[in-house]
């Protein structure tokens, strides 16, 4: 067997820098079009008289569609062309996100959420991989991905911010306008700078069933996860969704075990340090589904902030972010092994969200929130980082493609997931505490107020203990599972016919 950490990088793109420009624009107008729309949600819901019952499908209808389809786009930009796919992503963002600016009514308001999620599931696999072919060199990659990074952790953050200025000195179609220049420019930009490995294309044939039953299993174990938020754990509907996702993803995996070009490569997902990397990020993303909808309630509805004021209030972790990402990861991904970045930052992340479990109706911004967030973001940024660039790393070029769309698969899942556990934990404990304060409840006045905030409060501070126990099994995974060691000479990207061989052999020697 030929010793891989011989062979030769990929020659380095030079229009990589001012591709990553592009591809970084799109990565953000994705990120921050989860949390954008959620400030906008309660205007819009008015205007366009859309019922209680059907305003969660705003969010619902992207997530399943983003979810679904992520593994199908991912395999469609390695066999038509990451470029090709990129681009044309962007553009129909574009005009989805347009549609919806657009909205008359409910059923015009979903379809338009539903084709964002579609074209976002095209577009964020192509750009994660873009970057895995066209940065070879270990220290140009540690900054590159360290860019990509903090954009993936802290857009959802500028979301809230750009959001609310938008919802509060606009209109709520703003947060679907404000989609357009981004898209237009960074296609066009990627169009014109972009230029894709000619080898990197997957040419075998596209795998049907595949598709229909890796989509229909993770729509039905998304929609499953939304709908227990609202219906209830044990309600007919939940179950049933929960049992046919199992059933259907296990039909994918026995049917990608025997095809000859399966949609998903099972030597993707199983090899070690990858595996690791999914189930790691999936878990720590669970946690932090569940605080941003925690904290963006708790400044709002207990302590009064206006939406403004509540995207500029998480700056901290923004900031945090950044730094971890590009200053911390970015810096020492070369010297030290992946896991001593990924295992520690958890942690610090978990710090920070143990500090948030001493929540209540008084707390102080400066004192507990605003500490609180820097240790998360920092945590955050510095594991995210070489977890994005370890999960396509060793990759066979014509299988980046679904490599990139698994990190995303892994992110989706785990924010449906977060979301919905973490809530019912929420409220199960509210419920709790106000029985247990009943009568006061049923007193009126101010105190009853306060009874009713403090409950609020309660329920927030249990389900963050939960996160704290997440963020720690993230931790632990990420120390034992992966297990690839300090940088070599080995190339970010394995050359060849992707039958596994030389992908497993780089794997050690991967420069981190």
């Amino acid at each position: 067997m030929p010793k891989t950490a011989a062979t030769p990088p990929l020659a380095a793109d030079p229009s990589r820098w001012k591709a990553l420009v592009f591809i970084a624009l799109a990565q953000l107008m994705v990120v921050l079009d989860a949390t954008i729309v959620n400030i906008a949600l309660p205007s819009a819901q008015t205007d366009l008289g859309i019922s209680d019952g059907n305003r969660q499908w705003v969010i619902t209808a992207y997530a399943l569609a983003f979810g679904g389809l992520l593994l199908f786009g991912g395999r469609i930009a390695d066999k038509w062309g990451r470029k090709n796919a990129f681009v044309v992503g962007l553009v129909g963002f574009a005009l989805a996100s347009a549609l919806g600016g657009a909205a008359n009514g409910e059923a015009m308001m979903l379809g338009a959420r539903a084709l964002q999620g579609a074209f976002g599931a095209l577009l964020a696999p192509a750009a994660l991989s873009l970057l895995a072919v066209m940065f070879t060199d270990a220290n140009e990659r540690a900054k590159a991905f360290g860019i990509y990074g903090a954009i993936a952790g802290g857009g959802g953050a500028v979301g809230l911010i750009l959001g609310g200025f938008l919802t509060e000195y606009l209109n709520w179609r703003w947060t679907f306008f404000v989609n357009i220049p981004f898209a237009i420019v960074a296609a066009v930009g990627a169009w014109l700078v972009i230029r894709e490995p000619a080898d990197g294309r997957n040419r075998a044939p596209l795998d049907i069933p595949g598709v229909v039953l890796s989509t229909l299993g993770l729509v039905a174990l998304v929609y499953g996860f939304t709908r227990a938020e609202s219906a209830g754990w044990s309600d007919v509907v939940t179950v049933a969704m929960f049992v046919a996702s199992v059933v259907l993803l296990a039909a994918f995996v026995f049917v990608e075990s025997r095809v000859k070009s399966p949609l998903l490569p099972l030597r993707v997902l199983l090899e070690r340090n990858r595996g690791g990397v999914y189930l790691s990020l999936g878990l720590a993303v669970i946690s932090m589904f569940g605080l941003f909808l925690f904290l963006t309630y708790y400044l709002q509805v207990v302590k009064g902030f206006s939406p403004v004021k509540t995207g500029f209030a998480f700056l901290p972790m923004i900031a945090g972010m950044i730094v971890g990402s590009t200053q911390i990861g970015a810096r020492l991904m070369t010297r030290v092994a992946p896991r001593l970045l990924m295992g520690p930052g958890f942690l610090v992340a978990g710090a920070g969200m143990l500090l948030l479990t001493q929540l209540e109706v008084g707390s102080s911004y400066p004192a507990l929130i605003l500490p609180a967030q820097l240790l998360l973001g920092l945590g955050m940024g510095t594991a995210f980082m070489p977890a994005m660039s370890l999960a396509t790393h060793g990759v066979d070029p014509a299988d980046a493609g679904v490599a990139s769309a698994m990190v995303n698969t892994s992110q989706q899942v785990g924010g449906a997931i977060g979301t919905a556990l973490l809530n019912t934990i929420a409220a199960s404990a509210t419920t709790a505490y106000l029985a247990d304060h009943a009568a006061q409840a049923a007193a009126g006045g101010p105190a009853a107020k306060l009874i009713q905030a403090q409950a609020m409060v309660e329920g927030y501070a249990s389900a963050i203990w939960w996160a704290v126990g997440i963020l720690v099994a993230s931790s632990v995974i990420a120390l034992t599972l992966i297990n690839t060691g300090r940088p070599g000479a080995g190339s970010p990207v394995a050359s060849g016919d992707g039958s596994g061989a030389e992908v497993e052999m780089k794997i050690p020697v991967v420069a981190h």
